[in-house]
């Protein structure tokens, strides 16, 4: 008899806790696969300290596979589910689909950034619920002090150095504390040319900082920001959004090259295709965190309504501390079910208290009902975060240690860019890539202003189209292994040796020439990479072209019934012993497909005599100029 198979969507608070107290009660008796866009668990109380650069961002990610023993993760993000086949559909993060068979299902998908219509705001803001958001914006504002301390203007240099953070909640407050003092540490080592100081504003529509809180910590937090120089104004929010300022409510206008947005967040939308009952985007469970009439079927997390059994009538607030809990909870209801553990139990919490982190030796805390401020509520406030943290508890100690007695370093690495990083997204845990169908750099169909929408390449705060596909290598041309520039309208390439990678248009790709690679793709309406006149592209002996299909048509319904298809995006499945079995095959023998849609184009004049040979990963022949008159060096 096969062992049941438990599957948990999502390794957040909920998830992750609720995959290791299975791992342990079930003790080999079960199957837990663990479905989640990424390998490890983000710790987010202390995303704050990775932004201003006094935690690495490895601090607060605690690998899945090396803390959940006898838990198997599969990267992937669910994107349907079956509740009549007991199936789980997703996406890994190559394209590739599949599906998994559960025999139990935990739903514990968190939350995301929650939107408001505002005009600009989705275009011009970006969120704070992931690491790659963390990172994006401490490079986006250390490059913003950095471009301020060289303007010679001195409105530009206030622009730059203006940063307006939406939501004075626990992540808006704790962003614009820590964000205060990253920056004028900054500003202590390169002062700028005229005088100014960078100046963060805190803006909330309640009507004190920290509203969820006892009113006499919000106090203490209101008092540390205002020391610090932080513009705090409630009653205030932001009205429409610019990429050069942001217009607010009491009609002031704010020239900024940055705005955050911590507003809050909503449940994942994932429950909200199943079509059972909902109490304002969560899914209603019983106080088991089970859902009626789906006895295989569990949530918890932000996603899950859960009876609140300390006040009648209410639901348990959508916060980390009742997500951990309830993940315990629901693993030992889990098992309860399948004869494995003891007694389910109703979910019953005790608040705890809360704690915010103002940087440096300033906390607000209430542990237990007592409220605390200053240092000890420092201490209190540290202490808790390294007694909560599944892992990497040394590291991160030794980060604040280093912290304390070393300057910080304000270096801007550029990896994650504004497109990237969205504020519409279903997954602010992982950045976007180009070349994906839901994302794609500036310009492109569900680009990083939403799905449908079309900007420039550079019409978000810092956003930069991308220059290479994932997963691809852009054509090598010429000695070296660098690879060309490609032109945009199917110009010819720049072959100098050492030349810099291929970048990538809105709408384009590059094209990829190693050996047993892929051909770049064309579009329908617009030349490609080998339609360019004057260029080869390079396929594998066993390919063959694939037929052409006018323009507005589906690939599936140009291509014959009997062409293979690629094998990117390929379906797996798994059947209930665990094997995958491919939903694509190709006959054997077969020739395998290639993505170029016409014949190999003209292969051009013969090489000057003082050309070097090609070598294996050279295409044969010059590349010729077509955007103006040739320059020195170029072929």
């Amino acid at each position: 008899m096969s062992r049941p198979r438990i599957v948990i969507v999502g390794a957040g608070f909920a998830g992750y806790r609720t995959a290791r107290t299975l791992s342990r009660l079930t003790r080999h008796q079960a199957d837990i696969v663990l479905l989640n866009p990424t390998d490890y668990f983000l710790y987010l109380p202390l995303l704050p300290q990775v932004a201003a650069g006094i935690l690495e961002p490895r601090r607060v990610s605690v690998s899945l596979s090396g803390t959940l023993p006898r838990v198997r993760l599969v990267l992937g993000e669910a994107d349907g589910i079956d509740l009549d086949g007991r199936t789980v559909h997703y996406t890994d993060p190559e394209g590739g689909e599949g599906t998994l068979r559960y025999d139990r299902l935990v739903l514990a998908a968190g939350s995301v950034n929650k939107l408001l219509p505002i005009p600009g705001v989705a275009e011009h803001a970006h969120g704070f619920r992931g690491l790659p958001e963390a990172l994006y914006l401490r490079d986006h504002v250390t490059r913003q002090v950095e471009l301020a301390a060289a303007a010679d203007d001195r409105a530009e240099c206030a622009a730059r150095c203006t940063f307006v953070v939406v939501g004075a909640g626990y992540t808006g407050t704790e962003v614009a504390a820590h964000g205060q003092m990253y920056t004028d540490a900054q500003v202590r080592r390169h002062p700028m040319r005229t005088g100014m100081r960078p100046r963060w504003m805190l803006l909330d529509v309640a009507e004190r900082v920290l509203p969820e809180m006892d009113e006499r910590l919000s106090r203490t937090a209101e008092r540390v920001l205002r020391q610090r120089g932080v513009d705090v104004r409630m009653g205030t929010s932001v009205k429409e959004a610019t990429h050069d300022g942001v217009l607010l409510t009491d009609g002031t206008t704010v020239d900024t090259r940055t705005l955050v947005w911590c507003v809050g967040v909503r449940p994942d939308p994932l429950v909200e295709s199943l079509g059972l009952p909902m109490e304002r985007g969560r899914l209603l469970v019983d106080p088991y965190l089970q859902v009626p009439g789906r006895p295989e079927l569990f949530a918890c997390g932000d996603v899950a309504a859960v009876p609140d059994l300390t006040k009648p009538g209410q639901y348990t607030p959508m916060t980390a501390q009742h997500a951990w809990r309830h993940g315990k909870v629901c693993a030992e209801n889990v098992a309860a079910s399948l004869g494995i553990g003891g007694q389910r139990r109703a979910y019953r919490h005790r608040d705890m208290g809360f704690v915010v982190d103002l940087g440096g030796a300033k906390a607000a805390a209430n542990p237990l009902g007592v409220p605390m401020s200053g240092p000890a509520a420092g201490a209190v406030t540290r202490g808790y975060h390294l007694a909560a943290m599944p892992g990497n508890r040394v590291r991160v100690a030794a980060d604040w240690l280093l912290d304390a007695v070393l300057p910080r370093q304000a270096v801007q690495l550029g990896l994650v860019r504004s497109w990237s990083v969205p504020l519409e997204s279903a997954s602010p845990e992982v950045a976007r890539v180009p070349g994906r169908p839901d994302a794609g750099p500036a310009g492109s169909a569900g680009s990083a202003g939403g799905p449908g929408r079309t900007e420039p390449a550079e019409g978000r705060r810092g956003g930069e189209p991308a220059k290479a596909r994932p997963g691809e290598e852009p054509a090598k041309g010429q000695p070296g292994g660098e690879s060309a520039k490609s032109q945009p309208d199917g110009e010819s390439a720049r072959s100098q040796p050492g030349g810099e990678p291929a970048k990538s248009r809105p709408g384009g790709e590059p094209a990829k020439a190693q050996p047993g690679g892929e051909p770049a793709r064309k579009h329908p309406g617009r030349p490609g990479a080998d339609g360019a006149s004057g260029k080869r592209h390079r396929t594998s002996e066993s390919a063959r072209p694939r037929p052409a299909h006018a323009p507005g048509t589906s690939r599936k319904a140009a291509e014959p019934s009997a062409a293979p298809k690629p094998s990117t995006g390929t379906r797996r499945s798994e059947a209930p012993g665990g094997t995958r079995s491919s939903g694509r095959t190709r006959s054997p023998g077969a020739p395998a497909p290639t993505r170029s849609a016409g014949s190999p184009a003209d292969p051009g004049p013969e090489p000057p005599p003082n050309q070097p040979p090609p070598g294996p990963d050279i295409a044969p022949g010059p590349v010729k100029r077509t955007d103006g008159p040739a320059v020195e060096g170029d072929s």
